[in-house]
Parts: structure tokens; C-alpha cells; sequence
């Protein structure tokens, strides 16, 4: 992380001094800028675009990742209290296993939707409201 904190700054440094470097020239030429310099200009600005996107992918990945060990640490019952104790939620707990199955068969879904083939099993699942939301998984033997 210290790498791309410390490549976004510099990429930041050199954006900020190619627009100081930019406008000294264009004021010493009465107005009008060199194509070096805004060409200079313009590959930094696309250097520190580069950078902040690269940081962002970062966040993203990491906000992913949290999310999904606080999601298991929640289904499983392992949410640990202030006190260093493992704290109920009042849900039950459902095996890391099983949780992998409903996510996976959640993301199938979701591919099956933007397809659009799931056109046929979103009529299904309305047509049988009282069906389970995927008989292909059974009750987590745990509970």
C-alpha cells in the first residue's frame, strides 16, 4: 500500500509541476504555450489519471474484501464482541460452506439475468411462490 500511496504522490508532484512548468512558459511567450509543454502537461495529467485509478482498484479490492469476511464472520456466528468474546447476532449461523453455495448460485443468477436467459426462471419463481429460492441447496445440516 505504501507503494501506491507513495506512486499517486509522485504522479501527483509531477502533474502539479508540468501545469506550474505549463503556464511559466506560456507567460515568457507572451501568451501562447509550446507544444512541448502541453504535450508534457497532457502526459502527466494522463500519468496521475493512471495512479488515481490504480489507488481506486486498491480501495475497491480491499472494501470487497472486508465486506466478504464480515459477511462470513456474520453467517457463521463469528462476530467478535467488544469484550475479545464471540457475540450472537440472533441469526443463526450457517456453515462457510453453504454460504459459498448461495453465493455462487447468486452470481450465476445474476450472470443468467444480464444474459437475459433468466427471463424463464424469473417467470418460474414467480409462477411457484412458495417454492425455495433454490431447490438445488438443502438446509444446512448444522443448524
Amino acid at each position: 500500500m505504501d507503494n501506491l500511496v507513495d506512486s499517486l504522490n509522485s504522479a501527483y508532484q509531477d502533474f502539479v509541476a508540468a501545469g506550474a512548468n505549463l503556464l511559466e512558459v506560456k507567460e515568457n511567450s507572451g501568451g501562447v504555450a509550446t507544444d512541448s509543454a502541453l504535450e508534457n502537461f497532457k502526459q502527466k495529467w494522463e500519468l496521475f489519471r493512471v495512479a488515481c485509478d490504480q489507488a481506486e482498484e486498491f480501495v475497491e479490492s480491499v472494501k470487497q474484501r472486508i465486506g466478504s469476511e464480515c459477511l462470513v464472520d456474520e453467517a457463521t456466528g463469528s462476530v467478535a464482541g467488544k469484550s475479545g468474546q464471540v457475540a450472537t447476532t440472533g441469526l443463526p449461523p450457517i456453515s462457510a460452506v453453504r454460504l459459498e453455495q448461495m453465493s455462487k448460485a447468486v452470481r450465476w443468477l445474476v450472470i443468467e439475468l444480464q444474459h437475459g436467459s433468466g427471463s424463464a426462471a424469473a417467470n418460474s419463481a414467480h409462477s411457484h411462490p412458495s417454492a425455495p429460492f433454490d431447490a438445488r441447496f438443502t438446509e444446512d445440516p448444522a443448524q
